[in-house]
């Protein structure tokens, strides 16, 4: 089966150091999310520095250096879906980054997940493509491998409850069928979003470190879809407040190291 013909060889025909150039002195620390308007509004409380960028198809998307509390952070936004999400965290590793914190939006399979309530994933069912040319084909991957106990305090210190558990990260989100949806969460998934396992396998992959944290936002676990929060301008100024709980992570990373 394709799926199943992973190559280990980290040579590849394009390499993202032939797309990009090393920035000196890159930040300890990346942080980013998928949000438009929740990276808008971050980047506006900071006096932001253009250190890089990236430009395709899709457009220009520049790396900034902001300052957070004394310590330097890179602030990057990435975009939907495994593959480009990857590929740009790619050429973000060729620049010099070394560990990502990254912010996503997920749909719940849990209904008594709270919307915007903050949820760790421990591990990922694969139902993407990208994470296969990462890694050995498997149905699983363990995510959150280091930070998971300091990101607890963070929550504790600031007051937020927090539930942990598997997600189903899909490349199709208009094929989460109610029978796709039962089957996953007997596989113990809570929640469904697109990039997680497969950027875990990259990181892995490459060799750096990766920490991604959800807030919820529509509820699968219903009759009908609720959409909820998920629009990127829904309770903006809680989703922004969450998203500074990863640049409060990034202190205890930057201290710890």
């Amino acid at each position: 089966m394709l799926l199943e013909e992973f190559d280990k060889n980290r040579n590849a025909i394009i390499n993202p150091k032939m797309c990009v150039d090393k920035i000196d002195n890159f930040p300890e620390v990346t942080i980013s999310c998928f949000s438009d308007k929740l990276f808008n509004s971050v980047l506006s409380a900071f006096d932001a520095k253009e250190i890089g960028y990236m430009h395709s198809s899709t457009g220009y998307n520049p790396v900034y250096e902001v300052e957070y509390k004394g310590s330097r952070f890179a602030l990057f936004h990435s975009l939907v879906g495994a593959p480009l999400c990857t590929a740009q965290y790619e050429d973000l590793m060729a620049m010099g980054s070394k560990r990502i914190i990254l912010l996503g939006n997920c749909g719940v399979l849990d209904k008594s997940i709270e919307d915007c309530g903050i949820i760790i994933p421990t591990s990922a069912l694969r139902d993407e493509g990208t994470s296969y040319h990462y890694l050995e084909a498997s149905d699983t991957i363990e995510v959150n491998k280091k930070y998971k106990e300091e990101f607890k305090e963070v929550l504790k210190e600031f007051g937020y409850p927090y539930v942990e558990g598997r997600t189903w990260t899909t490349d199709a989100p208009y094929r989460e069928t109610k029978d796709k949806v039962a089957l996953r969460k007997k596989q113990g998934a809570i929640c469904v979003e697109m990039e997680c396992s497969a950027m875990q396998a990259v990181c892995d992959f490459r060799g750096t470190e990766f920490f991604q944290f959800f807030y919820a936002g529509d509820n699968l676990d219903h009759s009908n879809w609720d959409p909820r929060s998920l629009s990127g301008g829904a309770r903006l100024d809680d989703k922004t407040k969450i998203m500074f709980l990863a640049f409060e992570l990034g202190l205890k990373i930057i201290n710890k190291n």
